[in-house]
């Protein structure tokens, strides 16, 4: 079996961030490849600020270039929406059935994994790996159900939304996005007030 980690996100933008989780897991952990899923609107956030599906699209191709075992799964904008993690996994499970699927969940969204549509079944037939974020505890390792482990990987204090309101504001992060995505987003003129 292919050993094929799944990290979802809206990825708007993508930031080095994401790239540090991802490549944390790929040097540490038993995973061939991590398939960055692109997802659409997340039935659980409000979507005021997401940019369009291509662009996303777009910075993930530019962002992970030269990463050779990070790869990109445009699969959830083909379902139908509301788009639920429990059916792309089976969706994916179906197309590729040489590969283990493994869900990459933040700390953050652990917390309320709960309400995910048939949560239940999710963890119990795929693994699940939780991985860090500032300002959210990890669950007790002891507490946490067979198929679900916690990954020790590094935080970075940034996100997505403070990415877009340092643009917003005019502000230069450059450091926090892989190049060739700042630059996309500058000739693009994103994130920009109105």
């Amino acid at each position: 079996m292919i050993e094929t980690a799944l990290f979802f996100g809206s990825f708007n933008p993508l930031h080095v961030g994401h790239l540090m989780v991802a490549n944390y897991i790929a040097e540490y952990e038993t995973v061939d490849e991590i398939w960055f899923v692109l997802s659409p609107h997340n039935p659980l956030k409000q979507s005021s600020d997401l940019l369009d599906d291509t662009l996303r699209l777009d910075m993930l191709k530019l962002g992970l270039a030269g990463f050779p075992t990070f790869k990109i799964s445009d699969i959830e904008l083909t379902l139908p929406k509301p788009s639920y993690t429990i059916h792309t996994l089976n969706t994916l499970q179906n197309q590729h059935p040489e590969r283990n699927f493994i869900l990459l969940v933040g700390a953050d969204n652990w917390l309320n994994f709960h309400l995910w549509k048939d949560s239940e079944q999710i963890i119990s037939h795929y693994p699940l790996w939780i991985y860090p974020r500032p300002s959210y505890d990890l669950p007790c390792e002891q507490n946490l159900p067979p198929r679900v482990r916690i990954i020790h990987s590094p935080t970075f204090e940034i996100s997505s939304t403070a990415i877009r309101q340092a643009f917003a504001q005019g502000k230069n992060l450059k450091a926090f996005l892989p190049a060739a995505v700042y630059d996309f987003i500058r000739e693009k003129n994103l994130y920009r007030l109105n």
